[in-house]
């Protein structure tokens, strides 16, 4: 596994989309286009189902290992404005589409969601679906929570209004570690937050941890999942840290290179985790992903029901997916757009009655071809070529790139079939990089991505 792990470990995109963003060809993307999409998505699949992603920004401080985009502040007289321009993009999308959105999944990223107070997040779902509450078992509602400020409040007020997931943000309990990425938070006040959602009544607890993560050692994460195990949640992501300082600014530079595990020496931290998740009956899902058997997403995954978009791992196959907030993208399936990355630039043309997008892509017929390629491989292990495909010399040249996987006992491929093998699993992003004709043809991967593994 070590020589693979030396092998493998190059930059690679993490495919929540294809193409990937670096590869968007629209920029800028008119409104206009973007709409277009949206009405060939209603056309193409007959349905007025989405998927919505909110983002909220603010961060009280700054985790130096974070890639998210932000907006570091003490000041919470910002929530207000933001939720108003929020809830006025909203409005200005159903100005736009020739239908009414019939919200299968919400999700609060951030940023900090639970920076915002209870009663301005509950203001905002209370626009965005014009009711009080909703039935859960209709709408799958969650939330991005930090364990130091989601306060019994936050998780009473929207419980009530229907949400029944959320997700704590743990990283890792070593106070060595969490001093290294300036985000401080006990077990105990995990633990407080976890035990009090669960009495509340929330069906899935989610903890996120992250390997690879400076000055993190074996020892770290062995104590960090047996404290995660002590809690049990529904479902742990498991991510690898993605070092990418060149597009994050300072914000990752808190720390020396030389204190990040390496390559065999970070792969090794997975191994661990993984095994010790295993034994305690997660299943792994994905990448990066575990859940208990019980859980939906488990469930999806043995089924072949599992979907993947900009949120990550989902449940819901909705094949819309629209963003709202400052640098959200939206996914029409046959285009994706991304709003202004500046809060304030996003907050002006929004209150100025346009929505806020500044960049996309508009896929043609080989993307998305490949992405239906990509994302089977990512959710499934698994994909199968089109026998009936125009694009045969594409095929023959992904055959061709995936040569080294296979003999290396990573893949195999059987007539149209393409399997990844279990040994394969944690090279699942080199796999869909043999898929990628847009890397294929591409002379710089350096800075673009984070590694692999």
């Amino acid at each position: 596994m070590k020589n693979l792990v030396e092998k493998y470990n190059i930059p690679g995109p993490r495919y929540t989309s294809y193409p990937t963003v670096p590869f968007w060809k629209n920029n800028p993307l008119s409104v206009n286009d973007w709409v277009k999409t949206i009405a060939n998505n209603t056309e193409e699949f007959n349905s007025e189902e989405i998927s919505l992603y909110i983002h909220l920004p603010y961060c009280e401080s700054l985790c130096t290992f974070c890639g998210c985009h932000k907006r570091i502040t003490k000041n919470h007289a910002v929530e207000g404005p933001y939720i108003d321009a929020v809830i006025k993009e909203w409005k200005l999308y159903n100005q736009k589409i020739n239908f009414s959105p019939n919200i299968k999944e919400l999700h609060f990223g951030g940023g900090t969601p639970t920076f915002f107070a209870p009663n301005e997040l509950i203001r905002l779902v209370k626009a965005i679906f014009g009711k009080d509450a909703i039935d859960p078992n209709y709408s799958e509602l969650s939330f991005e929570a930090h364990p130091n400020n989601t306060s019994e409040e936050h998780l009473e007020k929207l419980h009530a209004f229907g949400f029944r997931r959320l997700s704590l943000g743990i990283q890792d309990y070593s106070p060595t570690v969490q001093q290294a990425i300036n985000r401080i938070q006990p077990f105990e006040d995990v633990m407080k937050v976890h035990e009090n959602a669960k009495r509340i009544g929330y069906k899935s607890i989610s903890h996120d941890l992250v390997f690879g993560l400076p000055k993190q050692r074996m020892n770290d994460i062995v104590d960090t999942v047996e404290k995660t195990l002590q809690l049990r949640p529904d479902r742990i992501a498991l991510y690898s840290y993605a070092h990418v300082p060149w597009i994050k600014g300072n914000g990752q530079r808190g720390y020396d290179e030389s204190d990040l595990p390496q390559d065999s020496e970070k792969r090794a931290l997975y191994v661990e985790a993984k095994r010790m998740l295993e034994a305690e009956g997660y299943i792994e899902i994905g990448m990066d992903h575990f859940a208990l058997e019980h859980d939906e997403l488990a469930i999806a995954f043995k089924e072949k029901n599992l979907h993947r978009n900009f949120m990550g791992y989902t449940t819901q196959n909705t094949k819309f997916l629209l963003g709202l907030g400052m640098s959200a993208i939206s996914d029409s399936w046959f285009g994706f757009a991304q709003n202004e990355k500046s809060t304030e630039k996003y907050m002006e043309i929004v209150n100025s009655g346009i929505i806020p997008i500044f960049r996309g892509h508009i896929l043609s017929e080989i993307d998305l071809e490949i992405r239906q390629y990509i994302l089977d491989l990512m959710c499934h292990f698994e994909t199968e070529f089109k026998a009936d495909s125009p694009n045969i010399e594409l095929q023959l040249a992904i055959r061709e790139r995936l040569k080294g996987m296979i003999e290396d006992d990573l893949v195999r491929i059987e007539s149209n079939q393409v399997q990844v093998t279990e040994a394969g699993i944690p090279f699942v992003r080199n796999c869909c990089m043999a898929f990628d004709q847009d890397l294929a043809d591409s002379q710089q991967r350096e800075n673009m991505f984070s590694k692999t593994i």
